[in-house]
């Protein structure tokens, strides 16, 4: 998938692109340099994490932080199988 890189060096990621990751505006992600190519990832969620009737529940830290439900973990699961 090609996408550019505007004056001000933002690149914008394809609508389906973010609709699949779950990405909007103002969604942290990390990028790293490797070998020649930029791997960008969802920035980690920061949070506590409890267990309550014995799954593990995070808990964010900062309230503008998404919560993780069941079917982001399935949507990620299937994508990531592919």
């Amino acid at each position: 998938m090609r996408t550019t890189i505007d004056a001000a060096g933002r690149v914008v990621l394809p609508a389906d692109v973010r609709d699949a990751l779950g990405l909007a505006a103002g969604s942290e992600v990390d990028l790293v340099l490797i070998d020649g190519r930029i791997e960008i990832t969802i920035a980690a969620v920061e949070g506590t994490v409890s267990v309550e009737d014995g799954w593990p529940q995070l808990t964010p830290t900062r309230a503008d932080q998404p919560t993780l439900d069941d079917q982001t973990v399935q949507d990620t699961i299937r994508i990531n199988r592919r």
